[in-house]
């Protein structure tokens, strides 16, 4: 039986200069702990306003892990390492 994957969303929004380097951060770490155990989705808070909301999202660099806001903003590398190892 093979695991679902987990769902990472990485929410964003145009002009964001925080944002390039976290979800390069992300990307990197989804990379080291196998990209077959993830998808990854970027979600634009402008364009998804009303999903946002419901996750609660108050800005961009926030990260949603299987439908659930578990970083409203960026937390530090080592961090989010162990929350992506801890969620496969």
């Amino acid at each position: 039986m093979t695991k679902n994957p987990v769902s990472v969303e990485f929410f964003t929004a145009k002009g964001c200069k925080r944002c390039a380097a976290a979800r390069s951060t992300v990307l990197d770490l989804i990379d080291e702990l196998g990209p077959e155990n993830f998808t990854y989705r970027e979600v634009d808070i402008v364009d998804e306003v009303d999903y946002a909301v419901e996750l609660g999202v108050l800005g961009s660099s926030s990260i949603a892990i299987n439908g659930k806001l578990v970083f409203p903003s960026m937390p530090s590398r080592s961090k989010l390492r162990k929350t992506l190892r801890g969620s496969t």
